[in-house]
């Protein structure tokens, strides 16, 4: 059936591509289609402009269950291929951006290199990541400048998959969910390359550690698809 030239089961699946915990939930087979039928249903209605029954919304999302079978995508193997590292005692700067503290950024690097886990920028601030023993020293060095934020107390937990990572899409979404739904803030998050950087409380890194390698190990022993 279609309304207004869409049909209900596009319509339902707009819905349901715009938010990653049904997308999640439906993957998993967890999720209770009725309450997720009633759930989407205003969204369903705006779009199609009209009162839609609950049954044809039940109809919609059993069709595109399968659509989101995990099974069927490539970072089930790079999440299930991908190993965990931990940094603790990790402190975090950040700057307004500008040539001098570019200047003061690239000193610091080669300085203390072996101690910086990540340096990332944006359009008007950078942000830099490095073992929190040298706290003094870093905040020191832009003391006269525009310091945004200083933290500590911080551990950097380093996900490092395959290469098929980089031109893969929602792993890394994939990672920040099992934290999320463990309430885990992330204080920081960057991407190098192949590895996945995600900074946490010290008084989360251990629930934030179980929830990411049970994920990994869940993927690992995911059964495989029938040919």
């Amino acid at each position: 059936m279609s309304v207004n030239g869409k049909s209900i089961t596009h319509a339902v699946r707009e819905v349901i591509d715009s938010d990653l915990s049904f997308q999640d939930s439906l993957e998993r087979g967890y999720c209770n289609i009725s309450a997720v039928a009633r759930i989407i249903k205003p969204q369903v209605n705006r779009r199609l402009g009209r009162n839609i029954r609950i049954e044809s919304i039940i109809t919609a999302l059993k069709r595109s269950r399968k659509l989101y079978d995990i099974t069927e995508r490539p970072m089930l193997s790079i999440i299930a291929n991908s190993t965990i590292s931990v940094k603790t005692d990790v402190a975090k700067i950040s700057t307004g951006k500008s040539k001098r503290i570019m200047e003061k950024v690239a000193k610091a690097l080669t300085q203390y290199g072996d101690n910086f886990i990540s340096v990332s920028e944006s359009l008007l601030s950078i942000t830099i990541v490095f073992d929190d023993t040298l706290l003094p020293q870093v905040k020191g060095t832009f003391a006269n400048y525009n310091i945004l934020e200083v933290e500590d107390d911080l551990a950097a937990i380093i996900v490092h998959s395959p290469e098929q990572i980089i031109k893969t899409p929602g792993c890394a979404i994939a990672f920040y969910i099992q934290l999320a739904r463990r309430h885990i803030n992330i204080e920081d998050t960057v991407s190098c390359y192949t590895d996945t950087i995600i900074l946490v409380k010290m008084t989360d890194v251990g629930k934030a550690f179980n929830a990411l390698t049970e994920f990994i190990s869940s993927s690992r022993n995911f059964p495989k698809r029938r040919q």
